[in-house]
Parts: C-alpha cells; structure tokens; sequence
C-alpha cells in the first residue's frame, strides 16, 4: 500500500482545505512531520485513517460525525477528506464526508445532511476516473479486503504509536494478550475455549440430569423395598454413583425375592385350612337343606290334602267341555249363516233405497233386466259425446283466432306510427355522429397546443419571481460589498497603528540579561511604552477575521446573483416578452375549449350505438308488419270453416240430451242408473242365498247337541271354554298332579329321610369357620401379591436404571473428554503445565513471530547489544505464554524488558513495531505496506543512537518503503530534509511542505 495525495477541507484544525502530496514527501524515503502542539499533526493521521476506514483511530473515534468538523470552517464548507492510493496494484481514490450541520437554504435555523462516501479507481487503458461505489458499506468492506487487516491492525501497522509499544514492553501478560488478540484477530481460539467451555457445563449437566433420574429410580426402589435396601451417600456427578445404586438394587432384589417365597408357602398353608372348612360348611349346608326339604314336601301334603274338592269339580268342568267340543264346530258354522244373512239382507236393503220408486218390489231377475236396457240406452248416447266435446273445442279456436287477430292489429298500427318518424329519427342520429368526431378532431388540435402553452406560463411565472429576487439580490451583494470595503478599511487601519506602536509590543517582552529580537542587546535602558489607544495583536486579528468573514458573504452573494441572472435569462427565453396574465388567459381559454370539445366528442360512440339500435329496431317493425299482414288474410277462410262445422254440431246435439243440460249430464245419469239397478240386483240375489243356508245350518246343530248329550243346543254352547279358560283350567289340573308327584318323591328320598332323622344342622358355626379360614388365605394372598408386586417394581426400576447407567456410559465419557480438552485449554489442567490457555499459546507463538522480526532492527539499532526473545515462564501467579524479554549481550544475562531505559524503550519498541508490521502483514495476506508512520519517541536517544535508529528507517528505503516520523525533535529537522509542517493559527493550521533534495545526505547536514 503506497500513499500518494490527501486533501483535507474543514477537518479537524484545518478550517479551510489543505492537500498533502506523498509522493514528492516518499522520494526521500524518510520525510518529518513536525510542527507546534495542537497545530494538528496527529489530525493528517487521523485523516488518512478516516478516509480509509471511516473513523479515527483509538480514544478520538468517540463522537464521530460532527465532530470531526473543524470549528474553524466557514458555514458553508462542508467537511471533506480525500486519499489517493495504489494498494494491489490498484490506484484508487476514497472521499468520505461526515455528517454536517449546515443552514437551511430556506428559513433560518440549521438542518443536518448525511454522511457521504465515495470510491473511484484510475482506468490506465481509458485514462480517467471511474466510480466504483457510493456505499458506506462497500466502501468499507472492499477496503478492508484489499489491505487485509482492520482498523485496530492499520492504526498498529501503519501508524505506528511508540507509546502503545513502550507500555506493551512494560505490560504484564494480560494486557500484551488483548492488545496481540486485536491485532492478529484470534477470536476463533478465544470462541474455541467459550464452545469447550459451554460443551463440558452442557455435558456436565446432561450427565448431572441423567444421575438424578438414576437417584430418583434409587430412591422409589427404596420405597418399594423398604427397609431392605440402603441407598449411597452420593450426589449427582459423584464418581461410583451408578455402581453403588445398581449394587444396592441388587441386594434389595434378593431380599424381596426370599420374602416372596416365605409369603408363597404361608399361602399354600392357608389354602389348605380353607379348602377343609369348606368342605366342612358344605356337609352342613347339604343337611340343613336336606331338613329343610322334607319340612317343605310334609307342609305342601297338608294343602294339597285341604284343596281336594276343588279339584274334583275342576275336573268335572273339564270333562263338560271335551264333550261341548264335539258341537262347536256346528255352532261356528250356524253362527257364520246367521252374520252372513244379516249382512246381506242389509246391503240388500240399502241398493233397493237408491233406486226410483218403480222398482221397489222387483226382484233380482227383474232388476237385472232393467240395468241391461239401461246400459243400451247409454250406448246410443257415445256418438253424441264425442260431438259435444268437438264443439268445445271451436268455441276455444274460435276465441283464440279472435284473439291473435286483435294482437295483429295492434301491432299494425304501432309499427305505421313508428314507421312514420323513422327518417327524421335515422336523419338526426347522423347529424348527431359527424357533430361528434368534428368535436374529437378538435380536441385532437387543442391537446398539441396544451403543453407548449403551460410551458411558456410556467417560464414566464418563473421570470416573475426570478425578476424580483435579481433586485433583492442586487441590494444584498451591493450591501455586502459595501460591508466588505468598509471591514477591510478597519482592518488596515489597525494594522497601521499596531505597525506604528509595534515597538512598544516588542519591548513588553525583554528582560534584563536577554538579548532584544531587534538590535541583540542584553541591556534595555529606555523601552518604548505603550500609548493610549494601543492595538495588540489580538484586535488586529479579530479585524482580519471580520474582514475575511466580509469578503466571504459578499463573494457568496455575487455567486447568488450571477445564478439568479442566469436562471431570468433561460425563463425569458423560453416565455417571451408576453405578460403572465395574458399567458395565462390563453392557457384558461385552451383548457376550456379542449375541455369541451372532449365533451362533445364523448357522444360519439353513444350515438353510433343508438343509430345501430335503431336500424335494428326499424328492420325488426318491418319484418313484424309483414307477419302480421299474411296472417290476417289466413284467417278470413278459418272462420267460415269453422262457423259451418259448428252449426251442424249443435243441431245434433240437441236431439241427443233431450230435457238435460247437455250430453255428457245425460249420459251422468243412465250411469249412474245403470250401476244402482245392477247393484241392488247383485245384492237381492245375496240374500236370498244366505237364508237357505242359515235355515240347513239350524238342522245340523239340534243333531249335533242331541248326539253329544245336551238338552238344547244353548246347553252345549254355555258347557264350551274359550282357550284361555281351558288352557287356565288345565293348568291347574297339571299343577295339581306335579304337585302331588313331587310331594311323593321328596317324601320317597332315602337322603332327605336320613337327614330328617338327624338333629337340626349348626349352619352359623360352620360358616364362620368358613369365614375365618377365608380371611386368613386372602392375608396370605395379599402379603404374597405385595412381595410380588414388590419384586417386579424392583425388577423394572433396576432393569430402567441399568438401561440409564448404559445409556449414561458415552456421554459420562463424552463429559470426561470434554471436561479434559476445556481445562487443557483454559490452562487449569494439571496436564497443562505451563497454565497457558488455547488462545495465549496462539499468541505466543505470534509474539515469537514478532520478537525474531523485532530483533533483526532491534541489533542494529542498538549495535548488536539487545535480542528480543520470547518466554513462556510464569510471571507471578499469572498464566504463562506471553512473556517478552531481551538478551543483553555486554553481560550474557536475560531481562525483562520493564528494566530497559527510556533510549533503550523507544529503538526496543520502534523494532517491534516494525518487526509486528511485518508479521501482520505477512498474515493479512502478504500485503505490501509501503508507508508508515512513527509517532514521537525520538527525543529520548542520544547523537549515536538516534544515528543508528535513523540508518535503519533509511535502510526502509531498499525495501521501495517510505516512513513518516512525527516528532517535536528540533535535531531531526536538519537531519530530514523532507518535511510536512504544520502551522497554526487563529483561522485554523496550515501545511507547508518541502520536498526531498538528493544532494543532501540523511542525517549529516542542515536544512
């Protein structure tokens, strides 16, 4: 990376703008950078730092933006720092603009405009700038990819601090850890340690979760097994845990398992007790049962003997009904006649009340043979209803024809009336079209004339308003001109006046013994005095400052003038001479016509469409007239036809109905005739059949009675049971026989009479044994089910545990390896010797990196005497790693290098610095850095060694290098001829620069 111009506009200092140029200041090689305190020569740094990264470097990046203006700057310059540079092979060229509070351009007050930046590189084969990107961002990002390395690492590298590098020599290992971790970026090792870190206490707890869920198994298989199972005095992580518990689950299973073969023989025992008092209570239940069973049979004898009577006379009123069953049959048949001629002399009857008088004693033949004659007649009346029917359906022809011909009229005469205004109507519609498309054409000519016309009115009402700001600004640059001359008179008055009691100034500063600035005498007898009226310096430049100020204003408001005139000369140009009112008249009146003729042209396509419509409309009519014409003529030959038939029809009807209204009432009546005479001739015919069935039914039942032995037949109906009677009848018959067999057989039992002879059976004793054996096989039972039920939990909770110890194995072993690489790495393990964590070994071996590039400048500049070694050695109670010392060669004896002299600090520091810009650089990719910085510390070295230190920066030079020293140091200023001096003043610093003269020679002569 080689610099090669900065220009810098109202920052830090520097009120107005300034240019560095690198190029002439890197011929040398070594150039200075010198000037008073606070005239701003850290400020170059911070620019080039700024313009590259964005900020500043270390404490002074705080408040960035705003506060980078430098306070000497006009309100209106804006803050600006621009860097021209070759890095990789690129020329490019970075303009960065912080934010700025400026004024408003309208109203009063002050508002604040973004930062802005910009990235341009140099096309060789075009021969110009092209723009590479306007983003904070990008700008940022591609910078820093191209020179490899942050900030933090540009501001060690490239503006070297002597003072960060004399505290770094004197840092304890801690601070040289942060200082190397910013520099070489080892974050990922840092991250590395954090991720160990956080994987051991993520394991850690994992496996701590997992003992606890084993604890928590050891604690219920202690529930379970009471007091036949101990549990360890472990915690969760502890060492042996798993062990212990599944040792002691072991001995609890054992133990349960004995108690369970104890419980299981304690049950068999009680089984068998229970099984004999069962038999027991069995034997006594059989002979009370027994007791109990012939009591019964012997009371059951005793009612049956008391019910005896009632039994005979049911079986006598069941031997009655057998002997009635035989006459039931003749009973249901006779009972059948008797409903059948009931109901068929009732229909009979009915039929015969339908009909006329006349056939009231007919009968059945001679009503038959008046339904046929009836039924004849009807037939007669057929040809007549088809007639009738006919003429219906010419009165329904007749009335719609009648119907169609009045529509047809009335759209005559509608289609005549709206025939008669067509060609008017088709007339004016066409009239109406070419109104319309002349009203588009015009609006078509009217639109061309719309914009030049708003154009003119908008230029002219702009050279109005520039018309009237020209005057105002003519008053304020005549103002301001006049300020100006009467601010500069002041000014050179007061100088004159200071230039004539300039003496008296002079002489305020001598003293007795120091030699006078003017003449060189130490004695002073008559110094000039000040008069009344005196100018010192400081009103003089408060003078020049408004003067300035003055001059200022006044040029900006002949620049506000000239843009002014050149704005009202464009807008009369382009509007003319014509008065705005005019302009906008002609404008009004063009947008009403346009306006209106768009109107008139909108009814173009309406009244195309109506016009269509209308000839649609005027051919419908026309073909409607047509229709309805032929039609008409159609049916004058319909109507007499129909007429003709009508008449004939009506004549024959007539003759056919007789006195009824009609026909199809006629032919009503000889049906309904017709079917009364053949009903009531069908039911005649019924009755008189049903009577001679119901007398032969009457013969047989008197036989019937007779032969089964009933005195009449009323007899033998009132002996005969319904089928729930007898079924309820012989029911208790069979009852009564069952009753009676049983009674016999419980008496006949050998069993039941052997325990009848037996004294009555203790049932209460023998079921309370029962009982109490019972109760003592469900309490072997029970104890049996809990030792049990005690074992298999024992057996699933060691089984679960057993399965958590396996599951437990890796990730105890992960926890282990973790835990292992953690404390490796974090420096508290005991394998850990030296106690160096991951990310100081890293820095270690970079710091050892630095101290053999360091030593290389370090011999040199102090003439073989000090090496800078690296050492890994504990420093107190802190970690090792870090450790930097310096091999004194005079006495063979290694040191700290806190125990080096202020000389001996700045050439050891300024070595590491270089030695560390050569290490970070290698490591941002082999970036070549062809200018640097170093910032003071020269003035703690004596001739010799500020001799030996400048031959090493000068040896930079066969490197194509260039360095810059910042130095107060007054010897460096006759030994560098190349310098950039900063000056300041009450209007803020200037730089003044000299470039390099070759016939000079580094260090050996005078400026």
């Amino acid at each position: 990376m080689r610099l090669h111009r900065l220009d810098l506009t109202a920052f830090g200092p520097f009120g107005g703008s300034q240019s560095v140029d690198f190029d002439e200041l890197s011929a040398a090689g070594i150039f200075l950078l010198h000037g008073p305190t606070g005239a701003g020569k850290t400020s170059v740094l911070d620019a080039v730092c700024y313009a590259l990264y964005g900020s500043v470097p270390g404490a002074r990046q705080s408040g960035q933006g705003l506060t980078l203006r430098s306070d000497h700057a006009a309100p209106g310059t804006r803050t600006e720092v621009t860097l021209e540079l070759t890095v990789a092979g690129r020329r490019l060229e970075v303009t960065r603009q912080p934010p700025w509070e400026r004024p408003k351009k309208r109203g009063t007050g002050t508002t604040v405009e973004k930062a802005q930046s910009r990235l341009r590189e140099y096309d060789t084969v075009g021969g110009a700038w092209k723009d590479l990107s306007r983003s904070h961002q990008e700008i940022g990002e591609e910078i820093t990819q191209l020179l490899g390395m942050s900030r933090e690492q540009f501001c060690q590298v490239v503006l070297l601090p002597q003072g960060d590098f004399a505290r770094f020599l004197r840092a304890d290992a801690e601070a040289r850890g942060r200082l190397l971790g910013r520099l070489f970026d080892t974050r990922r090792f840092a991250e590395v340690e954090k991720r160990l870190v956080e994987r051991r206490r993520t394991t850690e707890a994992r496996v701590r979760e997992g003992d606890s869920a084993l604890l928590a198994d050891a604690h219920r298989m202690q529930q379970v097994a009471g007091d036949a199972m101990e549990l360890p005095e472990l915690d969760p992580g502890d060492p042996g845990l798993a062990e212990a518990v599944l040792a002691a689950a072991a001995v609890a299973r054992s133990t349960s398992r004995e108690l369970l073969t104890t419980a299981h023989c304690g049950r068999l025992a009680a089984e068998s007790a229970q099984a004999a008092a069962e038999r027991a209570l069995a034997d006594v239940r059989e002979r009370a049962r027994l007791q109990r069973r012939f009591a019964d049979a012997r009371e059951r004898a005793a009612v049956l003997e008391e019910r005896a009577g009632d039994h005979r006379d049911a079986q006598a009123r069941m031997e009655r009904a057998r002997k009635a069953e035989s006459v039931a049959p003749a009973l249901e048949l006779r009972e059948a006649a008797d409903t059948e001629h009931t109901r068929a002399s009732a229909r009979a009857a009915r039929a015969r009340d339908l009909l006329p008088r006349r056939f009231a004693d007919a009968g059945a033949a001679g009503l038959a043979a008046a339904a046929r004659r009836t039924a004849e007649e009807l037939g007669g009346l057929e040809s007549a209803r088809r007639g009738e029917r006919r003429l219906a359906g010419l009165v329904a022809e007749r009335t719609d024809l009648d119907r169609r011909e009045r529509d047809d009229e009335d759209v005559l005469t509608e289609t005549e009336a709206w025939l008669a205004d067509w060609e008017a109507v088709r007339a004016g519609l066409r009239a109406r079209i070419e109104a319309a498309q002349e009203a588009a054409a015009r609006a078509e000519q009217l639109d061309g004339r719309r914009e030049p016309m708003q154009r003119r009115l908008k230029a002219a009402r702009l050279r109005d308003e520039l018309a009237r700001d020209l005057e105002a600004a003519q008053r304020k640059a005549l103002a301001s001109g006049e300020q100006a001359q009467t601010a500069r008179a002041h000014w050179l008055d007061l100088k004159e006046q200071r230039l004539n009691g300039i003496a008296a100034e002079l002489a305020a500063t001598l003293a007795d013994g120091t030699p006078c600035a003017v003449c060189g005498a130490t004695e002073h007898p008559a110094p000039a005095r000040k008069v009344a009226g005196h100018v010192d310096r400081e009103t003089e430049e408060r003078a020049l400052t408004a003067s300035r100020r003055a001059e200022e204003r006044h040029a900006r408001d002949e620049r506000q003038l000239g843009l002014v005139r050149e704005a009202l000369a464009a807008a009369t140009a382009e509007a003319g001479d014509t008065p705005t009112d005019r302009l906008a008249a002609e404008a009004r009146e063009g947008e009403e016509g346009y306006a209106q003729a768009r109107r008139e042209a909108s009814a173009l396509h309406p009244a195309r469409e109506e016009l269509r419509q209308a000839e649609q409309e005027h051919e419908r009519r026309t073909a409607a007239q047509r229709e309805a014409a032929v039609r008409t003529a159609s049916r004058v030959g319909h109507r007499e036809r129909l007429e003709r038939e009508r008449a004939a029809l009506e004549e024959e009807l007539t003759q056919a109905r007789g006195a009824a209204e009609s026909v199809a009432a006629r032919a009503a009546e000889l049906e309904g005739l017709a079917a009364r005479l053949t009903e009531a001739a069908d039911s005649a015919r019924v009755a008189e059949g049903s009577a001679e069935r119901l007398k032969a039914a009457d013969g047989r039942l008197d036989e019937a009675a007779f032969r089964a032995g009933f005195d009449t037949p009323r007899a033998a109906a009132d002996a005969l049971l319904d089928d729930t009677a007898h079924r309820e009848l012989q029911r208790r018959l069979d009852a009564r026989q069952s009753e009676e067999a049983a009674v016999r057989a419980v008496l006949a039992e050998p069993d039941t009479v052997a325990a009848a002879q037996q004294p009555p059976a203790d049932l209460a004793a023998a079921e309370q044994s029962a009982a109490a054996a019972a109760e003592r096989l469900r309490t072997a039972a029970s104890a049996q089910d809990a030792a049990a039920r005690r074992c298999a939990e024992l057996d699933q909770l060691s089984a679960r545990a057993s399965d958590g110890v396996r599951r437990l194995g890796p990730l105890r072993e992960e926890y282990d390896r973790v835990a292992r690489l953690a404390g490796l790495t974090a420096g508290t393990s005991a394998d850990n010797e030296r106690k160096m964590r991951l990310e100081a070994y890293v820095l270690a071996a970079r710091l050892e990196q630095v101290a053999a590039a360091a030593t290389v400048r370090l011999q040199r500049m102090s003439s073989g005497r000090y090496t800078l070694v690296h050492s890994d050695d504990r420093a107190g109670r802190g970690r090792s790693g870090l450790g930097l010392h310096v091999v004194d060669a005079w006495t063979g004896r290694e040191r700290d290098t806190a125990t080096l002299s202020g000389g001996e600090t700045f050439f050891a520091s300024l070595a590491l610095a270089l030695g560390l810009a050569d290490v970070v650089t290698d490591e941002a990719g082999g970036v070549r850095l062809d200018t640097l910085f170093i910032d003071e510390g020269f003035g703690s070295l004596d001739d010799q060694t500020l001799d030996e230190v400048l031959d090493v920066l000068d040896s930079l030079r066969e490197r194509d290098r260039s360095v810059g020293i910042v130095s107060h140091v007054a010897d460096l200023r006759r030994r560098i001829h190349a310098q950039l001096e900063v000056v300041k003043g009450r209007s803020g610093s200037l730089v003044r620069q000299r470039g390099y003269r070759p016939s000079g020679r580094l260090g050996s002569g005078d400026e």
